[in-house]
């Protein structure tokens, strides 16, 4: 049984991550020929103050594109 299990930052709509869902279930489908059924996938989403690289959150990059 194949888990897919995704982090990513808050904020996309819920038909973008049903989207996500589908595309993931399909392409280990079609990579693994494992059955849909048995195919789990799970979504994380972090806040974005609670996400960072290079010591800047994606807030705080998100505040500087702005400027």
């Amino acid at each position: 049984m194949p888990f897919i299990d995704v982090t990513l930052g808050e904020g996309r709509s819920p038909e973008k991550l049903r989207d996500l869902i589908h595309e993931l279930t399909e392409a280990t489908r079609r990579a693994i020929g494992a059955p849909v059924e048995s195919i789990r996938v799970v979504l994380r989403e972090c806040p974005p103050t609670h996400w960072a690289a290079g010591d800047v959150t994606i807030s705080e990059r998100r505040a500087e594109s702005r400027d």
